[in-house]
């Protein structure tokens, strides 16, 4: 149970790196989404590497999750926390995004459906399992601050930091849709034009996924901590 999440981490970065070498073109990750990565019309020769990566991550995360949550229940704790429930949906999304063929379904925009619920899933669960691991852990309460208030926001502050990438490529986005309106979506073309780089929805993608990895890897040792 405590290598499944890092297992399945590696194996979406691992499956991304393969997507991205096949990918038809070099691959810039600050001007091209991942999105680019997994559909089979834009990278036909790597897309599955992408989708497995996807596949396993999903599965491995929900089953991490799943251990986890009954582990704690045997503790005492409360049972399928929201932050819990939020992780199971976003990475069952994420398994089914990468597995599900789009012409099962009447419309090619349920790919882009379940990638939303993934991320957004797994965003909730990240920010509100940290948030919950961080404000009640020893070190907090031994402060010597007697305000909760205080540790309260700080715990706020660490789990709300990787958030902080989506908060800056929508102002980026919202600046874009101002100033530049005729712009096309974010592709190679944007580097060409000398967009800068810091405006890419991709690149703030890209470190989205990122800090969202290093955040499951700390909770994934919290709890192989918690169930010894």
């Amino acid at each position: 149970m405590h290598n499944a999440l890092p297992l399945g981490l590696l194996a979406f970065w691992f499956g991304m790196v393969m997507a991205a070498g096949r990918y038809p073109a070099p691959y810039d990750w600050r001007y091209i989404t991942l999105s680019s990565l997994v559909y089979p019309d834009r990278n036909p020769h790597g897309y599955l590497w992408a989708r497995a990566g996807l596949v396993l991550c999903g599965v491995m995360g929900l089953h991490w999750m799943v251990r986890a949550t009954r582990t704690a229940e045997r503790t005492g704790a409360a049972h399928w926390p929201p932050g819990a429930c939020a992780l199971a949906l976003g990475f069952l999304c994420m398994a089914s995004c990468g597995l599900l063929p789009e012409w099962l379904f009447s419309t090619g925009k349920v790919h882009d459906l379940l990638a939303l619920a993934a991320f957004l899933g797994i965003c909730a669960g990240v920010v509100h399992a940290t948030f919950k691991a961080v404000a009640g852990g020893r070190r907090w309460r031994a402060l010597p601050d007697p305000s909760r208030l205080g540790a309260r926001l700080r715990a706020g502050l660490i789990a709300g930091f990787p958030l902080t990438p989506i908060f800056v490529a929508a102002l980026a986005q919202a600046y874009l849709a101002a100033a530049l309106p005729t712009l096309p979506w974010v592709n190679l073309s944007w580097r060409a034009r000398g967009v800068p780089v810091y405006l890419s929805f991709a690149l703030w993608e890209w470190v989205s996924c990122a800090l969202f990895s290093v955040y499951l890897l700390a909770l994934s040792g919290t709890s192989a901590r918690a169930a010894r």
